[in-house]
This record gives C-alpha cells, structure tokens and sequence, in this order.
C-alpha cells in the first residue's frame, strides 16, 4: 500500500470502541488489526490502560489480568490462585494441575488419572493398598492390584505368582532375584547391565561405588572388620583379604609408618613419638636419609636434618629451641637440651 492509499485509509478509518475517526497526527493503537484511540485501548471493566499492554479477550472484549481473573478464572481446589491455562476438573471443584495431586502419595494425578476413594481423590496404586487394607489382603508390587489368593513374598514385598517374573526376559525369579530401580530382574539380566553388587550386602550399587579387596562396596557397607565403623573415604588396610582402620590395624598387627602408611615389615624407627620404615625416616626438608645417630629436629611433626635446620631464619630456629626445650623439660624436668636422638 502506497502512502497516499495508507493516509486514505487512515482517513476513513474509526476506533473500534467509540467509532470516532482518528485525527491527523494522532496516536493510533493496532491490535490484531483493530484500530484504536490511545485513551479508548482500554480494559473493558476498569477502563483503565493494559499493564505493560497485557490483556486478556473473552467473548469479543478485553480485559486486564486482573479483571479477567475475577470475572471468569477459576480458583484452585488447593492452593486458592485463580487458575489461568488448563484447568483440571474434578471432584466438583477446578485445579491447577500442578495441584491436583493424589491425598496420600502426593504423585501429580493431571495426565494419570484417579480414583475417588471414600472422599479422596487417590491415584490407583493408592486406592488399591487403601483396598487391600480394608480386606485385609496384599497389594502386588508389579501390577498394585489387590491380590486373592496366597502372595508370594519377596524382602517383605507381596506379588501375584504369575507376576513374579524378570522385567527383561520373563522368566520366574528365585530367591537369587536383583531389584533395581524399583523393578526385578534374574541374575543374569542384571549381570549383562554391568551394575556393581555390593560385596556386603549383595545388593545393587546405585550411587557411589568403593572399589577395594577386588569387590565393590556400598559407600558405608566398607567397614573395619574389626570395629565395624565405615571408612567413608579414609584410609584403610588391608590383611588376609579383610580391611581395618588404622588403630585396629596397628594393634592386630604391628606398626604402620607414619610416612608411607604402610605395616613396617622389619625394622621400625621410633622417633618423634611415631614409627617409620628405615627408608621412609629421612629429612623433610632435602630427603637426606636419617638414623637415630644423627642429629635432628622436629618441624611439622617431622625430622628436619641439622644442615637444613641451619638454614631456617634465625626467629624460627629461636622458636624452635624454645618448644623443644619444653617438651624436653616435661619428658625429662632435669634435661635441657636441643630435640635430638
């Protein structure tokens, strides 16, 4: 459309509200091709202009939300907001479908359908334990139907005989049966899954798994042998196929060194009120190889030879004699001397 055609147009055109013709220069509001005033683009209950131009259209006219709202949407069953997009009707009243949820699991009923039940509005697994319970039967973990005749149990879950089966390849499970995610399979479907067993329990690792004595544990099933606390990622060692702590360890079996961590075979260094392997008892500083003829000191917790003990800075090397005149004086009240062995 050319200028001239489109100001032709313009001319002849009306507001869609009061049917007046717009001025030259005027302000004009198109919505969805409807022409209007400025002043007459408003909502048709309070008259007052759209909120950030939102409105809402029923039956021809405009609304604001909020008008819109307390006019013709509906108020939730549950959490009392007006409700706009799909409403849920049920049980004589509207709902979100966030909202419309089962009275005793919780579970969203929108796309699973319910079952009214004494009142409530239940999902079917639900209404059928709640079924079951008022007969006093079972209610199959496969199907949640109520079950008839004798159950077939299984780490205290009903089934239906028939049902209980492997979900994968159909066949009769045993007592040998892996449940996994909620559903049971045969030993050999769940071993071509590749999920870890728990070398404990015998149960399927879901989550973290500890690899260790050739088997996979269950985070706090890897326990000490011993005192039976878990190691929940602390060290552990390990003697004829069985893992201790540290402390059970060393009084089982003898002393573990305080560098390497490992049960000192052979000849132990006592030193620095810890034990160490021959080889494992050397400067911290340089790595110099140590033994009780030479001197020491201790920094850190550690021996640091006498060459580089010389190095230090003059304040540490004070300080240092100061704490290790100390401990001297307490091990030994008429001793003075430097930490030496």
């Amino acid at each position: 459309m050319t200028g001239s055609n489109m100001s032709n147009a313009l001319a002849n055109a009306v507001c869609q509200r009061c049917q007046a013709r717009f001025a030259p220069a005027e302000r004009i509001v198109n919505s969805n091709g409807e022409l209007y005033h400025e002043q007459c683009f408003v909502c048709a209950q309070c008259f007052r202009p759209f909120p950030e131009g939102l409105f809402y259209e029923f039956e021809g006219r405009k609304y604001c939300e909020h008008d819109f709202q307390m006019l013709f949407a509906p108020c939730c069953g549950s959490c009392g907001e007006f409700i706009i997009g799909r409403v849920i009707k049920a049980m004589n009243n509207s709902w979100h479908p966030g909202c419309f949820r089962c009275e005793l699991c919780d579970v969203e009923l929108a796309d699973l359908g319910f079952v009214k039940n004494a009142g409530r509005h239940l999902c079917r697994p639900c209404h059928n334990r709640e079924k079951a319970k008022g007969l006093g039967k079972y209610i199959c973990q496969r199907c949640h139907l109520v079950i008839d005749e004798q159950p077939l149990m299984f780490r205290n879950d009903a089934y239906h005989p028939d049902h209980f089966s492997c979900t994968h390849c159909g066949k009769e499970l045993t007592a040998e049966a892996r449940e996994l995610k909620g559903e049971l399979y045969c030993l050999p479907c769940h071993d071509k899954m590749g999920v870890p067993i728990c070398g404990a329990c015998r149960r399927p690792i879901e989550g973290r798994v500890v690899n260790a004595l050739g088997k996979q544990w269950h985070v706090e099933h890897f326990v000490c042998a011993k005192c039976e606390k878990p190691f929940l990622g602390h060290r552990h060692y390990e003697k004829k196929g069985l893992a201790y702590c540290e402390t059970h360890y060393n009084q089982l079996f003898g002393d573990v060194c305080y560098n390497c961590g490992r049960v000192i075979e052979g000849d132990v260094v006592s030193a620095l009120n810890k034990a160490w392997c021959v080889n494992c008892f050397s400067c911290s500083t340089c790595n110099g190889k140590l033994t009780l003829k030479n001197k020491f000191v201790e920094f850190d917790m550690k021996p640091v030879c006498k060459r580089c003990y010389e190095k230090f800075p003059l304040e540490l090397k004070k300080r240092l004699k100061k704490l290790s005149e100390l401990a001297a004086r307490k091990a030994h009240p008429k001793s003075v001397g430097l930490n030496s062995a």
